[in-house]
C-alpha cells in the first residue's frame, strides 16, 4: 500500500476514536487459542446412562412425568427407582464421579438449583490472584477455575472428554438447571472435547446460561436457555460445534454467541473446505440481539428463526482479546429473521437495570442491553469479510434489513498502519426476500441497506429496495462478481458522525448518548440533523452576504444561489427524514453543487482563484450527488464528500474575507452577456 492510503488509512481510523467507548464491556476470558482441529463433531448416542441425577421427591416426580405419553412416563419410572439406588442429586456430583471418556448422565425431570455449588467463595477460592474483568469478575485460569471450580460456576465440566448430558423429559422445559443469579455460568464446560448437551433448560444466571470453551466437538441440541444478564448459549475459541433446535430469550446480550470460532477459512475467499460451526432449527427471540459473535468466524447459520429482539444477527470486529479478528466467513441462508424492533433501552433510562438481576423482572420481559446498537435492525455486520447472506427471509425492520459498517483495528487493539481499513470487504448479500413473510405478505423493512460506504467487494441484490446510499454495488450470478463497485478507505463523514456519537453508551453508568436515533432521538435531537441545520445556517449565511455583496447584479448567479438555499433546505429536509429520505439528499447534492458552479464562474472575473475553487466546489458536490444515487465513483480512496467537506472549509472562510473586502478594491462583476459603455469623464472621476 503506498504512503498516501497509509496515511488516509490512520486519519479515516481516528475519525472512529470515540467507538472505544463499548470496549470495557465486552467479554473478556482468559487467554486461549484455537484447537487444532483434530476432533469431529460428537454423534448421538442412545444406549443406557451411565449416571443417573433425581430428586427424592417422589409426588413431585410423578406430578412432573404425569403427561408423557405412556412409554416414556413407564421409563422414567423405571430410572427413578434406579436413581433412588445408586444416582445422585445434583447434576455436579454426576459429573465429579465420571471418570473415563464416553459415558453418559441422564437428568431426570426436577428442577436443579445445585445447592452444593451456590454458596459464595471460602478459603482460598475467595484470594485467587487473577484480573478484574471491566463487567467485575475475575479471568480465572484453568487450573484456577478447577481449583475453585463453582467461584464462578454452578456446574463446572472442566477437562471431561466425549461426556453426554440428556434430560429425560418429554420437552426441554421438564429438566431445567437453575442458577438463581447466583453465579455467572449456570453450565460451563472447559476444555471438554466431544461434549454433547441434549433436552434441558438453563437459565437466571449474571452472565450465561451455557458456556463451552476451548473445545473441539461439541453439540447443543434441543436446549433451551433464558433470562441471562449477558448470553443464553456462549461457545468460544471452539471447532467442530453443533447448535440445532436449541431456543433462547431474555437475554441481555445475545441469545446465540459463537465468538471466537476456529479461524480455519482466514486468507480464503468464497470457497471454503467446512464450517468450524453450524447452528440450525434454532429460535432465538425476545433478547438484545438474536444472534451475535465477536471475531464469528466460519459460522453456518441456516434454517433458523431470529425475531422480536432489537436486532436479528450481528457480527463484528469491534472487540479486542478475541482470537480470530477480524470477523470472517459467516454464511446465513435461509434464516427467517423478522420483526426485531424491541425498545429495551427504556429499561437503561427508567433505572431497572440498576436493580439487582433477581429484581429486575426478566421472567416479565425485562432485558438490559448491554451494548450500543441500532435496533429495529435485521443483520448488522460491524467489521467483518467474506460473508455471505443468502436466500434469508429479512422483513418488518423499522430500521433496515441489512447494516454493514466498518471497524479500524486499532479498535481490536491492532495498530499496524496496513490494517487500518481491513474491514469490511467482500459481504455478499443475494437472493434474500426482503420485505415480505415466507407466506408472500408484503412486510416492508423501513429501508433494505444501510452502508457506511467503506470496504471493498461488497455488493447487493439488485432487487433491494429504499438504501442509503442510493447507489449500490450490484452482485453478479456467481459468487465475486460485482458491478458498480468501489474500494473505499473511510465511510460517509455523516454516517461515521453518528456511529460515534451513538457508541458513547454505557449500561452500567446508564448512558444513553444524546442525539443518537438509536435510543430515540427525534428531529432536532439527532445529530444528523443538527449537522445539517448547522451547514445550512453558515452556508446561508456566507452564502447569502457574499451574494448581496457580489452577485446580486448578475441574474443567473442569482438564479444559482436560490437554487443553492433551496437545495440547504431540502439537505436539512433529508436528515429529518432520515431513512425515508430516498433521492431528497441526492438532489438537495444537486442544487447545492448548481448553485457553487453557477457562482462560481461568475466569481472568476473579479477573484479569479476564488471562482475557481467555487466551481470545483460545486463539481465535487455534483459527483457527490452522482456517487449517492447513480453509481459509487470507482477507484478513489475517499468518497466525494470528505473532499468537498474539506475543501468546503476553506471556501468558507475565503467567502467571508472576499463579502467582508469593500467593493473598490476589485472590479465589480460586469454581466457576461451586455456590453457595457465608456464611462464618462464625470463616472471615471467617482470611485467605485
Amino acid at each position: 500500500m503506498p504512503w498516501t492510503r497509509r496515511l488516509l488509512a490512520v486519519l479515516a481510523a481516528l475519525c472512529a476514536t470515540l467507538l472505544i467507548a463499548p470496549v470495557a464491556q465486552a467479554h473478556e476470558e482468559r487467554p486461549v487459542t484455537f484447537p487444532d482441529g483434530s476432533g469431529s463433531v460428537p454423534t448421538y448416542r442412545d444406549g443406557p446412562p451411565d449416571l443417573l441425577v433425581c430428586k427424592k421427591d417422589r409426588a413431585d416426580f410423578e406430578r412432573r412425568i404425569s403427561g408423557f405419553p405412556a412409554e416414556l412416563r413407564k421409563e422414567n419410572l423405571d430410572l427413578f427407582e434406579k436413581c433412588q439406588e445408586s444416582g445422585f442429586r445434583h447434576l455436579q456430583e454426576a459429573v465429579d464421579a465420571v471418570d473415563e471418556p464416553g459415558m453418559n448422565i441422564a437428568i431426570l425431570p426436577g428442577l436443579y438449583e445445585e445447592e452444593p455449588s451456590q454458596p459464595k467463595p471460602t478459603g482460598a477460592c475467595t484470594k485467587l490472584k487473577a484480573k478484574d474483568s471491566a463487567l467485575g469478575y475475575q479471568i480465572l485460569s484453568f487450573a484456577q477455575q478447577k481449583q475453585c471450580p463453582h467461584n464462578q460456576n454452578l456446574v463446572a465440566i472442566l477437562g471431561k472428554k466425549d461426556l453426554q448430558i440428556e434430560g429425560t423429559g418429554a420437552s426441554r422445559l421438564d429438566v431445567v438447571i437453575d442458577a438463581k443469579y447466583g453465579k455467572l455460568n449456570a453450565i460451563r464446560a472447559d476444555e471438554s472435547d466431544g461434549i454433547y448437551f441434549r433436552n434441558f433448560t438453563a437459565q437466571r444466571t449474571t452472565f450465561n446460561s451455557l458456556y463451552v470453551l476451548a473445545g473441539d466437538g461439541f453439540v447443543i441440541d434441543d436446549v433451551l436457555t433464558r433470562w441471562n444478564d449477558e448470553y443464553g448459549f456462549l461457545t468460544f475459541a471452539s471447532d467442530h460445534g453443533l447448535y440445532k433446535n436449541c431456543e433462547s430469550y431474555g437475554n441481555g446480550d445475545s441469545g446465540i454467541y459463537p465468538g471466537s470460532a476456529s479461524d480455519i477459512n482466514n486468507e480464503r475467499g468464497y470457497d471454503v473446505p467446512r464450517y468450524s460451526i453450524e447452528i440450525t432449527g434454532c429460535r432465538s427471540h425476545h433478547n438484545m440481539v438474536g444472534y451475535s459473535g465477536t471475531a464469528g468466524d466460519s459460522v453456518y447459520v441456516h434454517d433458523n428463526e431470529f425475531d422480536h429482539n432489537m436486532g436479528g444477527a450481528s457480527m463484528d470486529s469491534a472487540f479486542p482479546g478475541h482470537p480470530g479478528l477480524p470477523q470472517n466467513h459467516a454464511r446465513f441462508e435461509r434464516n427467517d429473521i423478522h420483526d426485531n424492533n424491541a425498545d429495551y433501552y427504556k429499561y437503561i433510562a427508567d433505572g431497572t437495570c440498576a436493580k439487582a438481576p433477581v429484581d429486575r423482572g426478566y421472567e416479565d420481559g425485562v432485558v438490559c442491553p448491554q451494548i450500543s446498537m441500532p435496533p429495529g435492525t435485521g443483520i448488522i455486520t460491524a467489521g467483518g469479510n467474506w460473508n455471505l447472506y443468502e436466500n434469508n427471509w429479512v422483513y418488518g425492520h423499522d430500521r433496515a434489513a441489512f447494516f454493514l459498517s466498518a471497524v479500524p483495528a486499532f479498535i481490536r487493539g491492532e495498530s499496524a498502519w496496513s490494517k487500518q481499513a481491513d474491514t469490511s470487504h467482500h459481504n455478499r448479500y443475494a437472493g434474500n426476500k426482503l420485505g415480505v413473510d415466507k407466506q408472500g405478505e408484503a412486510r416492508p423493512n423501513a429501508t433494505d441497506v444501510w452502508w457506511d460506504g467503506q470496504g471493498e467487494g461488497n455488493c447487493w441484490q439488485g432487487s433491494a429496495g429504499a438504501s442509503t446510499p442510493r447507489a449500490l454495488p450490484e452482485c453478479g450470478s456467481s459468487r465475486g462478481d460485482v458491478s458498480g463497485g468501489a474500494d473505499r478507505l473511510a465511510g460517509e463523514p455523516t454516517k461515521l458522525a453518528a456511529l460515534l456519537v451513538c457508541a458513547d453508551y454505557d449500561a452500567r453508568a446508564a448512558r444513553l448518548p444524546a442525539g443518537c436515533d438509536w435510543y430515540g432521538a427525534t428531529g432536532i435531537e439527532r445529530i444528523e440533523v443538527q449537522v445539517a441545520l448547522g451547514i445550512a445556517a453558515v452556508l446561508t449565511l456566507v452564502g447569502g452576504v457574499l451574494w448581496w455583496r457580489r452577485l446580486r447584479t448578475h441574474r443567473w448567479a442569482t438564479v444559482a444561489c436560490a437554487a443553492g438555499l433551496v437545495g440547504l433546505a431540502l439537505d436539512v429536509a433529508g436528515a429529518t427524514k432520515g431513512l425515508q429520505a430516498g433521492y431528497l439528499p441526492a438532489v438537495a447534492l444537486l442544487l447545492t453543487g448548481a448553485w457553487w458552479v453557477g457562482a462560481g464562474v461568475v466569481l472568476r472575473g473579479e477573484r479569479p482563484w476564488f471562482g475557481w475553487v467555487t466551481v470545483a466546489l460545486g463539481v465535487l458536490t455534483l459527483l457527490d450527488a452522482f456517487d449517492k444515487a447513480v453509481v459509487m465513483l470507482p477507484w478513489i480512496p475517499l468518497g466525494p464528500a470528505w473532499i468537498r467537506g474539506l475543501l468546503g472549509v476553506v471556501w468558507v472562510i475565503w467567502a467571508v474575507v472576499v463579502a467582508a473586502s469593500r467593493a473598490g478594491e476589485a472590479p465589480a462583476v460586469a454581466e457576461a452577456d451586455e456590453e457595457q459603455p465608456p464611462p464618462t469623464v464625470a463616472e471615471a472621476e467617482v470611485p467605485v
